[in-house]
């Protein structure tokens, strides 16, 4: 066993208070003030995981949110998280947590197999396999890598927990509350200075913990709490405990995590578990601190392996040792004071390794005071063990490039690895330029800011508890006097006796010690399996951009972005293409800056709450006549009016039949309408639409459709010329926003010096559509101060009247091919107008029906809608092409008549004639091979390549057949043939006649009659 708890000491435990908990089924001990990695370690479980790739055994590696082995799903049944950091999780009473990536069993995996054909996975092999293989290479693959994809696995049951969002505004805000932003703090508050101060932990202080001697006569670490204490009381100050600031965006706007129930069992809290922040500040001040990195040697990922700050962590905060005989290995100054630091408070280090020959007197002799036994000039160049953990190390003579002469073993059951600080430049660089590599201290530093952000103590760099303490102060109190406040910076505590902080000293470069006989896996990025030879792999095959590197090897991929091993992957990348690190460069670094679970980016907007519902003024009453409401994008809508007995074939099926034959009425509020004024709404909608409207009459209305940049068709609908310069457009019913967003953007970037307002009064319209042989009597009925008469109200004819004493427009349109008006009024008198409409209709039988009649009233005319206007279509596909305008300029025209938009094999719309009998469906496949009627197996349905697909089908009442719409290669030279309609998801298919796209009326007499 190598862990232990310390008899004395631990600044956050409480040891009267015992909590148990359970890892792996077997139930453990841990004390208030724990995290779950402590109590782990406490308990001498040091194999707490398996890698990804490889499967080999893994513990805990670091202290805090760079942890990459360490993950864990922790809870069960609906509450189940996968991949957390065991590093970040507060014990709590009843925690239950399971190690991940394993099977049968974490001691016992069999997915360890995988290490015995790792020379047959190196980087790269997936995009070599499917390249090789090609599509086949995909299919036979896909479902072995999905399988072994991923780590932990989440629950497919619904989340029952709350979570929340909320907006903040501040003149500072300071990220970290270690040494440096408790002083920022302070100093902006002193200032008058509205202050958030976020840190990720649940105990502020940061390095101070580990600190030694005395700030102001008090321990550092209470000295931290006081100051957190103090800038609670201020009514100015905003703190954060338990948020990580993950994202900085344009406009100083940041996104933060707050962890509020968390560390508490779950369930036991009403409130929400997590919340998202949105803060915007005038000023920034970031106080991350650093990541200490360690060194690639073989057998650098074993269990007890760890790094340095992480194990002094461990026994400064909850006086837990790493191991019984750990060693320190190290290339500076600080790896030294951590080791003496370790071993003054309990912790029996035995060895010092350090790579450099030369080490400062006043080392040597702390480590001889302590009688722990210093290797100056060597390396550790292997680690050696069980799968269970640590038991040996191999050290030798450094020569600068590599171990030479006799190797020593030694006998040690953790390994702590020091190999430097490398500032956390997440922040920094999401908001300002490259990071900038400085060679004396052999870590990136923020580069130009390209936001009001200024960075202090580790985070930029700085080393030592009073550098970081003076730069915090200097910092916060910039940042005020930016924001417009007069400030000077906080006075610094009266320091005694402390040691750095974090890192301090000179530093060598060592990387990697390469293995001694070119054997053995020295690992870059622990979470992701990626070695030092895969890197040097990518080099040889050209992969020299850093961004190449990360995506072939998929260093710096994982969760944990590669805050421990990034800087090193870099050194080695830059050692094999013979360039410096500051050439090599970093990746890029984008938010999140650690994982975030999706509960809190959704906040309340989740199931009925994810979006607005909208309903039409007449919902009730469709709701009240026994409508079976259906949600259409974000309306709710009749479906149909079903009654007793009736499927809901039989149901849209005999209310379309009644539009046939008689007079229905139907509610279509939902289309999109955009008001367009101005002296040149006339030239405005010229240019929108590839038809012509500069000449549209007032009191008509036209058919029109616009198209993207490309050429292709973005949209269609109707525009109505209320006066001359004043008009109604129409949209989609899903496009409607989009629409609104394409002219609003032309006016202010292609043509501003048209003079032109539009607004949305989608919602200011209500809209009903009466249709059939009787509507015209129907109307006529209710509506006065209009001649509805064929030759006064001709087709497209548009106009003002009074229905029943209510105002309206009125317009002759139709959408389904029959004698139709639709009738728009005042929102608020949508419901009293259609009403009206039906007691002036019920002489006439009017019927009122929903949206599967309505669409199917539209395919037996061929009238196309949202299936057919999918984004790939032009406007011939869908036999359009002669409204083009061959006079005019319009968006599009410059690339309608590309070679790849006229040719003759496109898929262009037609109709099609099941020939079984039997309901098509929409998305089966259009094949020449006729596949045995009905279900079948695959093999039956691999029929040959799809001429096109089935867009939309319905039941027509009027052929009495099932029919559909569909886009076919070179459809118009088919008519006639027979193909078949193939479902590959169902292994069904059925035969079908290629038929014109319009089933009833060809000729539109009875629209105009």
């Amino acid at each position: 066993m190598s862990g232990w708890r310390l008899e004395s000491g631990g600044a956050l435990l409480d040891r009267e208070k015992a909590l148990s908990f359970r890892f792996n089924g077997a139930h453990l001990t841990g004390l208030a003030g724990d995290s779950l990695a402590s109590a782990l370690l406490a308990a001498g479980r040091t194999l707490v995981g398996r890698s990804f790739k490889y499967h080999r055994p893994r513990g805990i590696f670091s202290a805090g949110p760079e942890e990459p082995s360490a993950l864990v799903t922790l809870h069960e049944g609906p509450r189940t998280e996968p991949n957390s950091r065991a590093t970040m999780v507060e014990l709590y009473e009843g925690l239950v947590a399971h190690s991940q990536n394993h099977w049968p069993s974490l001691e016992l995996d069999a997915g360890a197999l995988a290490g015995l054909v790792a020379p047959l996975l190196p980087a790269g092999f997936y995009y070599k396999t499917f390249m090789a293989g090609g599509q086949r290479g995909w299919h036979h693959m896909e479902r072995h890598i999905r399988r072994a994809a991923g780590l932990g696995r989440a629950s497919l049951e619904a989340d029952p927990d709350s979570y929340d969002q909320r907006h903040a505004f501040c003149d500072v805000l300071v990220v970290g509350a270690g040494p440096a932003g408790l002083q920022a703090a302070r100093a902006a508050a002193a200032a008058g200075a509205r202050v958030i101060l976020a840190d990720e932990q649940a105990v502020p202080g940061g390095s101070l913990w580990e600190a030694q001697g005395q700030l102001d006569g008090m321990a550092p670490g209470d000295w931290g709490q006081g100051r957190f204490q103090a800038l609670a009381a201020l009514s100015n100050v905003t703190l954060l405990p338990r948020t990580t600031v993950v994202g900085y965006y344009d406009g100083n706007r940041l996104a933060a995590v707050e962890r509020l129930t968390d560390h508490l069992p779950p369930g036991s809290s009403a409130g929400p578990r997590q919340r998202l922040w949105k803060l915007q500040a005038a000023e920034v001040v970031i106080a991350a601190g650093a990541t200490e990195r360690p060194i690639v040697f073989p057998g650098n990922d074993r269990p007890g392996v760890m790094l340095a700050g992480a194990a002094l962590r461990f026994a400064a905060r909850q006086a837990v040792a790493a191991g019984r005989s750990p060693v320190l290995f190290t290339c500076h100054d600080g790896g030294h004071d951590c080791a003496f630091a370790l071993h003054d408070l309990g912790v029996p280090v035995t060895m010092i390794v350090d790579c450099r020959g030369q080490v400062p007197q006043r080392l040597r002799d702390g480590a001889a005071q302590r009688g722990i036994t210093l290797r100056a000039g060597a390396v550790v160049c292997e680690a050696g063990g069980g799968a269970k953990g640590l038991s040996r190390l191999s050290v030798a003579e450094w020569d600068g490039a590599r171990p030479r002469g006799r190797v020593e073993r030694v006998v040690a059951d953790a390994l702590l690895v020091a190999g430097g600080w490398t500032p956390n430049l997440q922040l920094p660089a999401q908001a300002g330029g490259p990071p900038v590599f400085d060679v004396d201290r052999l870590a990136f530093l923020p580069g130009t800011a390209r936001e009001r952000w200024r960075t202090a103590g580790a985070a930029a760099g700085l080393a030592g508890l009073r550098a970081c303490l003076d730069s915090g102060a200097e910092a916060g109190a910039a940042a005020a006097r930016a924001a417009g406040f007069d400030a000077d910076p906080a006075p610094t505590p009266a320091i005694e006796g402390t040691g750095p902080a974090e890192g301090g000293g000179a530093i060598a470069p060592l990387w990697e010690v390469p293995p001694r006989r070119g054997r053995g896996k020295a690992f870059v990025d622990l979470q992701n399996d990626v070695t030092a030879e895969d890197v040097r792999l990518a080099a040889r095959e050209g992969y020299r951009s850093v961004e190449h590197l990360k995506r072939y090897t998929t260093l710096g991929m994982a969760p944990d972005q590669g805050r421990t091993g990034n800087l090193n992957g870099l050194a080695i990348l830059a050692a094999a293409t013979g360039r410096p690190i500051a050439e090599t460069g970093t990746t890029t670094f984008r938010p999140p800056a650690v994982p975030v679970a999706l509960g809190p980016v959704a906040g309340t907007a989740t199931a009925a709450h994810v979006r607005p519902v909208r309903r039409t003024p007449m919902h009730d009453w469709h709701v009240g006549a026994g409508a079976e409401m259906l949600a259409a994008g974000l309306w709710m809508r009749p479906r149909v009016y079903r009654r007793e007995g009736e499927s809901l074939e039989q149901a849209y099926v005999r209310e379309a039949r009644h539009v046939r034959d008689a007079v229905g009425i139907v509610d279509v509020s939902t289309l999109g309408k955009i008001d367009v004024q101005g002296p040149d709404a006339a030239e405005f909608l010229n240019r929108i639409y590839a038809n012509g409207f500069a000449k549209l009459p007032v009191g008509k209305a036209r058919y029109g459709v616009m198209l993207r940049d490309d050429g292709l068709v973005f949209d269609d609908g109707t525009t109505w010329r209320l006066s001359e310069h004043h008009f109604l457009m129409t949209t989609t019913t899903a496009n409607a926003a989009a629409v609104l967003t394409h002219m609003e953007y032309q006016l202010a970037v292609a043509w501003p010096e048209l003079r032109v307002h539009l607004a949305s009064v989608t919602d200011q319209w209500a809209a009903m559509a009466v249709a059939g042989p009787r509507s015209r009597q129907v109307l006529q009925a209710c509506v006065t101060d209009l001649d509805l008469g064929n030759a006064a109200f001709p087709m497209m004819a548009v106009g003002a009247g009074t229905l029943s004493g209510m105002p309206v427009m009125v317009a002759r349109l139709s959408f389904s091919g029959e004698l139709a008006f639709e009738v728009y009024a005042p929102a608020h008198l949508g419901r009293p107008v259609w009403e009206a409409l039906i007691a002036a209709g019920k002489p006439q039988g009017i019927m009122p029906y929903g949206t599967e009649a309505l669409g199917t009233l539209r395919i037996e005319k061929g009238h196309v809608s949202a299936p057919e206007l999918d984004g790939r279509a032009t406007l011939d596909d869908l036999g359009l092409g002669r409204m083009v305008s061959t006079k005019k300029p319009y968006i599009g025209r410059a690339l309608i008549d590309r070679p790849g938009l006229t040719a003759p094999d496109r898929r262009v719309l037609v109709g099609l004639k099941a020939l079984e009998g039997r309901a098509l469906r929409a998305g089966a496949h259009l094949v020449a091979a006729l596949a045995p009627p009905g279900r079948g197996t695959a093999e039956q349905h691999k029929l040959g390549p799809s001429l096109g697909h089935v867009t939309s089908a319905t039941y027509s009442p009027a052929t009495e057949g099932y029919v559909a719409l569909a886009l076919l290669a070179g459809g118009r030279a088919r008519m006639g043939e027979t193909l078949t309609a193939a479902d590959p998801l169902r292994w069904d298919s059925q035969r079908v006649e290629v038929v014109a796209p319009c089933f009833v009326d060809p000729e539109g007499s009875r629209m105009h009659g």
